[in-house]
C-alpha cells in the first residue's frame, strides 16, 4: 500500500520586515564633506558627476563611511572635524566657483587652499560685495534654501531717475519675470537708487526686478546677509569667522539694537 501521508495547511507568516540600511543620504554626506551644498550635490548626482565604488550614483542613495565616494575621479575626504567660513568683499568681475573652465578669476584663486570650501549661494560677475565661503555644507543649505528665510540686502545704483511710489510699492509685492513671479522685498531709497532687501535668490534678481520697472542697474553691491555685515572690508579682502560671527550671521534677531544701529548707520554712509 501506498504511504499516507498527513496533509498539513501552510500557514501565512509574515514576509519579514528588512533591516532598515544603514547610512545617510549621498547628497546630505556630500554637503557634509564641504563639496558643495545639497542642492548642488544633487545637481552633481544627476548629471553623472558622482561615483560610489567605482559605480555611478544615484539621487538618494544611502552611503557609510567605508564607501569611496568621487566627484569628477576625486575622491571625498572624511568631513573636516572644524569647519571654517570665511567672508569676502568679491570684485566685480570675479565669477562665484570653485574654478571656471574658462580661466576668468574665480573667488576661490583669491582664497586660502583649505579641503571642501566652497562659495554660498552666488553673486553674479557683475555685482560685487559680501560673498560667504565655507566647508560647512549644512550651513551652506540653512543659507541658500529659501524656508529659512535669510535676508540679502543690496545697493544698487540706478538709471531712469527716481522711482516712484508707485513703482517701490509693485517691486514690494513682488512682480513676474520670465521664471516666476518674486516674492514680497523690502525697498528703500538711496541717493541715486535703492537698497534691496530679499529673501529668495532667483539669478540676477535684483537687475531684472529694477530694469524690469524701467530702472537698470548701474552698480550693484551686497552689504548684508542675515546678521553679517560688509562693514569695512575692501574689493578683494577676506577675513574668517569667530563664533560670534557666525552666530549672528544666522540670528540677526539677537543683535542688540544699538549693535544694528550702529551696523546700518555706518553702512548708510559708506554707500550712500
Amino acid at each position: 500500500m501506498p504511504e499516507e501521508f498527513e496533509e498539513t495547511a501552510e500557514l501565512d507568516m509574515p514576509e519579514p520586515t528588512p533591516e532598515p540600511r544603514e547610512g545617510e543620504r549621498l547628497q546630505k554626506r556630500l554637503a557634509r564633506a564641504g563639496v558643495a551644498s545639497r542642492r548642488a550635490a544633487e545637481a552633481m548626482i544627476t548629471a553623472g558627476r558622482v561615483t560610489v565604488n567605482g559605480l555611478s550614483a544615484t539621487l538618494g542613495q544611502l552611503v557609510t563611511e567605508r564607501d569611496v565616494i568621487e566627484v569628477d575621479d576625486l575622491v571625498v575626504g572624511e568631513a573636516p572635524s572644524v569647519q571654517r567660513t570665511f567672508v569676502m568683499y568679491k570684485r566685480r568681475g570675479v565669477i562665484v566657483t570653485t574654478h571656471d573652465e574658462k580661466g576668468r578669476p574665480a573667488v576661490l584663486d583669491h582664497m586660502p587652499s583649505v579641503p571642501g570650501l566652497h562659495p554660498v549661494g552666488r553673486l553674479d560677475r557683475d555685482s560685487e560685495g559680501l560673498i560667504l565661503l565655507t566647508t560647512d555644507g549644512e550651513l551652506t543649505l540653512r543659507l541658500t534654501h529659501p524656508r529659512y528665510g535669510h535676508d540679502k540686502v543690496y545697493r544698487a545704483w540706478i538709471d531712469g531717475g527716481t522711482p516712484t511710489d508707485e513703482v517701490l510699492g509693485a517691486l514690494e509685492d513682488g512682480i513676474d519675470l520670465d521664471d516666476g513671479r518674486t516674492s514680497p522685498a523690502r525697498l528703500d531709497r538711496a541717493g541715486i537708487g535703492v537698497y534691496v532687501t530679499l529673501r529668495e535668490g532667483k539669478n540676477r534678481q535684483v537687475r531684472r526686478m529694477l530694469e524690469a520697472v524701467g530702472h537698470p542697474v548701474s552698480r550693484l553691491v551686497r552689504v548684508r546677509v542675515g546678521g553679517l555685515w560688509l562693514e569695512d572690508l575692501v574689493p578683494g579682502q577676506w577675513r574668517e569667522l569667530d563664533d560670534r560671527d557666525l552666530f549672528d550671521l544666522e540670528n540677526p534677531d539677537k543683535t542688540p539694537n544699538n549693535v544694528w544701529d550702529r551696523k546700518e548707520r555706518l553702512t548708510r554712509e559708506r554707500w550712500g
